[in-house]
C-alpha cells in the first residue's frame, strides 16, 4: 500500500500528526541533512506497525516533505488505525 506523507523536519520531537486531507502528517526531530529525517520517518512506522523497516521505502518525495511511502505486509485500514 502507499501512503501520501507530509514531513515537518527540526520539530520538536517525533510523532504522528494526525490525518489531513488524506495525508498523514509527521513531525521528526532530525534534520533534512544526509538523509537523517527519511531514515528517521522509516523507523518511526516500522516502530509503530511492529514490522521490518525493509518492508517500508520512499517511493517519491525523497528530497521533499511531502513522500510517499509504500508499506508491504500491513493493510490500509490497520496501518491507519496504528498511525493515526
Amino acid at each position: 500500500m502507499d501512503l501520501e506523507v507530509r514531513v515537518i523536519p527540526r520539530a520538536g520531537r517525533t510523532g504522528f500528526g494526525g490525518l489531513r486531507d488524506g495525508v498523514l502528517r509527521v513531525r521528526l526531530a532530525a534534520a533534512p541533512v544526509d538523509g537523517a529525517a527519511n531514515d528517521e520517518l522509516i523507523a518511526l512506522v516500522a516502530r509503530t506497525l511492529r514490522i521490518p523497516k525493509r518492508h517500508i521505502t520512499i517511493v517519491s518525495g525523497e528530497r521533499a516533505r511531502s513522500k510517499r511511502v509504500r508499506i508491504t505486509g500491513v493493510d490500509r485500514e490497520q496501518a491507519l488505525a496504528k498511525l493515526v
